[in-house]
């Protein structure tokens, strides 16, 4: 998929109290891995040895807040898709190095004319429960996907295919009126779903939802919603067994009481604010003595949007008004301690696609006043807040609760947009209920939010007028026939050179169009405890938990563990 919600760092993943290290032992006891309190503490040098590989042992992670579903396809956000990415195979995926390579797929061919993809699956594979994995199965997913009861945020890639089959088992063929540049890139995302188990029901509504059979390296074993999901390996995997038996993904919304059980030793990774990665963790040699830290340029940006259909952001001289009003580089500086760049596009700075033309919106709140007073709003009575034909410049910003960056995030913005006499109000609301009671019917007037972009330039699903269906992804109500039309463009080139400068376009005429604000684009900043080994050094271009399913825990490096009965 090209692009996804992120409610993490940058915008993902239901606020609880920090528990107590015994309440964390006793939730690890019920049902889980009882993990002892008299792990030992071992030493600097003890955690820098070196052991061979090993099967076995449990990896403890947290995540911000619980998937709405296990199928990500559906669900379209990242906590349902990170879960997903764990228990789903798709026909293609990316390599070390960002080059498309074959998961279910043995071999793919595209025809001399652009509009024909053939796959020829690899021989013998099967799902969690033994059956087959074959091309039905594929030819399955897709109708799925692409059904309009589904209402996937995803289908508009997978609906430009004209006609799908499956001659034989193991070959899948896919047609297209006319050439998509990002085809292949489509189906490195689409997580592949057993016929055999969802054929004829409800996607929406189906049980498959909460308690899924896949065919990846690991199967859910146990949910217990808002506490923790634990994974185990599928030693039927179609990519073969992962070395950790066990994955256990604790729901901690909170990044303070994720620290706390990080020093607790309670779990072994978590994503880090800047704050901890830049001066905690360096500021306490037992916590060096004891994590690993990687940083890397993400995937994604943080935003300020505006609900187009509403006013006053109909009005293009009030969403530049916002845009001059508010200072990203003191966002970067107070909130994110500098890991951080503005931006001006939607494009990870430094690739092909970001149009090296664009400078950020400066902080100019002269430039703001003025623009407002073009549109009509001045301040009438002397309150301090602007006002048009008697009604005062006021809205709300939403954004979700447990993200501290976006909340810190939407106080900078609240304070800079006052002293250009705009008031604003924050709510901050449990992730969950922000997608589903506010951002899918489009019930908001600002939000501070995130995206997750993939490595192929179109944002169709985005941007593109069609694409605004509850559910869909262009929840904010962007119109424009200019970008509706570059969109379509890029989706048909194939010339590199000729296809970059068609998003230079649709980027710049966003720019003049600002319909949110560019607020900054994150590092991504992961700890991860060193009795956690195998992972590649230096960092590959596909992230830190590229080749995960490698990652060992050797066998004095592990906790003391009791199984519950």
């Amino acid at each position: 998929m090209t692009n996804r919600l992120s409610s993490e760092y940058s915008l993902c993943k239901k606020p609880l109290a920090a528990p107590s290290q015994r309440w964390v032992a006793y939730l690890l006891c019920v049902g889980l891995v009882a993990c002892s309190t008299d792990t030992p503490d071992h030493s600097a040098k003890f955690f820098d040895q070196s052991y061979p590989a090993q099967p076995g042992g449990t990896l403890i992670s947290a995540m911000p807040s619980d998937p709405s579903s296990m199928i990500g396809m559906v669900a379209g956000e990242s906590a349902s898709l990170a879960i997903g990415s764990y228990l789903f195979n798709s026909l293609l995926k990316y390599d070390q190095n960002l080059d498309l390579a074959g998961e279910l797929a043995e071999s793919w061919q595209v025809a001399d004319d652009k509009k024909t993809i053939t796959f020829k699956l690899k021989p013998d594979l099967q799902w969690a429960d033994g059956k087959p994995l074959t091309s039905a199965d594929i030819l399955f997913t897709w109708q799925l996907i692409t059904d309009e009861n589904t209402h996937s945020p995803y289908a508009s890639d997978y609906q430009l295919v004209t006609k799908a089959e499956a001659p034989d088992a193991r070959t899948f063929i896919v047609h297209y009126s006319q050439p998509f540049a990002p085809a292949l890139e489509s189906w490195a995302s689409l997580q592949v779903l057993p016929k055999h188990k969802l054929a004829g029901q409800d996607i929406r509504t189906t049980s498959f939802a909460q308690k899924p059979l896949g065919s990846h390296y690991y199967q859910l074993k146990e949910w217990r919603h808002g506490e923790y999901i634990k994974l185990e390996k599928n030693p039927k995997s179609v990519l073969g067994p992962a070395n950790i038996d066990h994955l256990i993904e604790r729901i901690i919304p909170d990044p303070a009481a994720q620290f706390l059980e990080l020093m607790a030793d309670n779990i072994d990774s978590m994503s880090m604010d800047p704050i901890t990665y830049a001066r905690i963790i360096p500021s306490r040699p037992a916590l060096q003595a004891r994590l690993n830290q990687f940083k890397e340029l993400g995937n994604s940006y943080t935003y300020l949007g505006f609900n187009l259909k509403r006013k006053p952001f109909d009005d293009l001289r009030v969403r530049k008004a916002i845009n001059y009003a508010i200072d990203k580089q003191e966002i970067i500086d107070g909130v994110y301690l500098g890991l951080g760049i503005t931006i001006a596009s939607p494009y990870k700075p430094g690739t092909r696609w970001s149009n090296p033309d664009l400078i950020p919106y400066t902080f100019d709140p002269a430039k703001a006043k003025q623009f407002l007073a073009e549109a009509g709003f001045e301040d009438t009575n002397g309150d301090g807040v602007v006002d048009r034909d008697g009604k005062k410049l006021s809205f709300e910003i939403l954004t979700n609760l447990g993200n501290k960056q976006r909340e810190k995030t939407a106080v900078i913005i609240q304070r800079r947009l006052k002293e250009v006499g705009i008031e604003t109000h924050i709510r901050t609301l449990e992730w969950a209920s922000l997608l589903t009671n506010f951002i899918k019917p489009g019930d908001f007037d600002a939000v501070v939010m995130g995206w997750g972009l993939g490595l192929d330039p179109d944002q169709y699903n985005i941007w593109h007028s069609s694409q605004q269906k509850p559910g869909q992804f262009n929840f904010i109500g962007y119109n424009n026939p200019a970008v509706d039309k570059l969109l379509e463009q890029g989706r048909l080139e194939f010339d590199p050179e000729k296809r970059m400068q068609i998003y230079h376009e649709f980027a710049k005429v966003l720019y003049e169009d600002s319909p949110l604000v560019y607020l900054s684009a994150g590092y991504g900043l992961t700890a991860i405890h060193k009795r956690v080994q195998g992972i590649m050094n230096p960092v590959p271009p596909a992230g830190v938990s590229y080749d995960s399913q490698k990652w060992y825990i050797p066998q004095p490096l592990r906790r003391t563990q009791i199984q519950a009965e």
